[in-house]
């Protein structure tokens, strides 16, 4: 342990140039102690549970003291957990990872599902390349396994017809990717992980295929200048539909503009500039076309659907953009964009302390001065009832152990030095000890108004990104702020931190935003289901009506 801590000490060397991320000078109460361990020990607890269950599978489910295997069967958790393992500085766990990824096979699916390119490179090519810096690069194998997967992911380009847009999904039992719509997460977020996929083997192929990718989506033309639509057709590389959202299927394409042109220090400013464009786009429409709530006068960042309408909805999983803003706002050192994300991150907190467990619900809705227009169903008299007292209503009471929330909020706490940040993340742990922790490992909720503990409201399952996400963002919050600093690490989407070079004194051109040169007709198509949720009875894109 005290060797991990002294090897990631070396990695906290302060940044003598460039644009600052974290607040000079950070102190951390004296409270702080206790909560770190407070989050290490249901770190453990959940983790013991996996090894005790589901070792070597991809997930457990605690209650029936049993695995699943959603990720293909690879061992998903174990490989999500290394990265926090090794900041905890949980020796054991680590090296005990170790030993078990050696041995993984990445040439055949576990299970009979086909392999999802996003999925597989976010949680273990970004999971295992994390691994391999955090530990000091002392672990090659690490980088070869790494390796192994993404030449059989890179399959997703095999069949597109000389287009850059891989297909979603690849069947490694016929070597060929399923002809099917994708969308522009899956399209644009392996930047991170093919580009130092790259660095760590000398081809850069890797990533030649993640940068044309993403670049592509970049280029296309958009319902909304730098807001790419949602769904995307590989056999084409056009956009399908005009859905605009900073939400699932859209919300990492977005991240990773501002996290590659960091990570990255490329030349090329069309990543932080078409992430610029974006805010830009972001506030002047999808805020101020629908204000703020009309209760509490929380700023929510809408959606925009096909026929350019208003859609009063948020979610979870777009509750990430505030910590990203935060980030991008810093290394712009534009402070307008810093100020409205701390309005946004407020505004996400807020669906964790109007419910009555403390945690956010998976999808949520609010009314402006505009309208309540969502595209679904029109608020009932509950729901109304609700919205009165907390300024949004839920429209999907699940909470399936998501990071996004508290991720933001350790942004906010790393970028400010607020201690309200640290109080929120304190209120966090106890909640989820006191209705997620059950004897034997830590659940979901079906309804996270429903305070009884009953086993009837627990999802029975235990998340991989709850290990590489949740509990490293709540851990790095209350740990010392030059411990994975923002200014020498870039979180992938999975959480795991990749070291940075140092920064560059601003990002993007500071051009004015341009016009689209090509004007953006609405090709109708059929779109993924975007929900990673097997559980919800319809996927999120269904139930927000996005089908064209």
């Amino acid at each position: 342990s005290m060797k991990i801590r002294a090897h990631v000490a070396l990695l906290c060397l302060p940044v003598a140039w460039g644009a600052q991320v974290q607040k000079q000078g950070l102190r951390l109460p004296r409270s702080a102690a206790a909560n770190r361990q407070a989050v290490v020990n249901i770190f453990t607890e959940s983790y013991q549970s996996y090894r005790k269950f589901a070792f070597g599978h991809d997930e457990v489910e605690p209650l029936s003291e049993t695995f699943e295997d959603p990720r293909n069967g690879w061992g998903a958790s174990i490989v999500d957990a290394m990265s926090t393992m090794y900041i905890m500085g949980l020796t054991d766990f680590f090296n005990e990872a170790l030993n078990f990824t050696q041995g993984i096979n990445f040439n055949e699916s576990n299970t009979a599902d086909t392999v999802s390119i996003f999925e597989s490179t976010i949680r273990y090519v970004g999971g295992l390349i994390s691994a391999y810096e955090l530990s000091g690069k002392k672990f090659p194998f690490l980088v070869d396994k790494a390796k192994e997967l993404a030449d059989r992911l890179s399959l997703g380009w095999s069949q597109s017809k000389g287009t850059v847009i891989p297909y979603g999904f690849v069947d490694f039992s016929t070597n060929t990717p399923t002809l099917d719509t994708s969308n522009i997460a899956e399209a644009g977020t392996l930047t991170l992980e093919w580009s130092r996929l790259s660095e760590y083997t000398g081809n850069d192929t890797y990533r030649q295929l993640a940068e044309a990718s993403a670049l592509k989506v970049a280029t296309n033309p958009a319902p909304l200048p730098g807001l790419a639509a949602q769904g995307i057709d590989p056999a084409t590389s056009l956009p399908v539909g005009g859905y605009v959202t900073w939400g699932g299927g859209s919300d990492s394409y977005f991240e990773y503009l501002i996290k590659y042109a960091r990570l990255s220090n490329t030349d090329d400013e069309t990543f932080a500039d078409t992430w610029l464009t974006a805010v830009d786009s972001s506030i002047t429409t999808l805020i101020k076309a629908s204000a703020t709530s009309t209760v509490g006068n929380h700023v929510y960042l809408a959606d925009f659907d096909d026929n350019r309408q208003i859609r009063h909805v948020g979610s979870h999983l777009a509750c990430f953009y505030a910590g990203n803003w935060l980030l991008g706002g810093k290394l712009a050192n534009n402070q307008t964009i810093v100020n409205i994300a701390l309005q946004l991150n407020d505004a996400c907190w807020n669906t964790y302390a109007g419910d009555a467990t403390g945690i956010g619900p998976e999808a949520f809705a609010f009314i402006s001065a505009d309208g309540n227009f969502t595209g679904g169903d029109a608020p009932s008299a509950s729901d109304l009832a609700f919205y009165a007292k907390h300024g949004y209503y839920v429209t999907s009471s699940d909470y399936i152990q998501r990071p996004e929330v508290l991720e933001s909020n350790f942004y906010a706490w790393r970028v400010t030095g607020d201690t309200k940040y640290l109080d929120r993340a304190a209120s966090a742990i106890a909640s989820f000890n006191k209705f997620l922790k059950k004897p034997t490992g830590f659940v979901g909720l079906n309804d996270v108004n429903d305070i009884t503990t009953s086993t009837d409201n627990a999802i029975d399952e235990t998340e991989s990104f709850w290990f590489a996400e949740v509990l490293k963002y709540l851990y790095l919050t209350f740990d010392d702020p030059n411990h994975i600093s923002l200014d020498n690490f870039v979180f992938n989407t999975e959480a795991h931190p990749f070291i940075a070079p140092p920064a560059k004194a601003t990002y993007g051109s500071g051009a004015t935003p341009t016009k689209p040169t090509k004007p953006f007709t609405v090709r109708p198509g059929p779109l993924p289901a975007i929900s990673p949720d097997a559980r919800l009875p319809t996927p999120i894109i269904d139930v927000m009506n996005l089908r064209t």
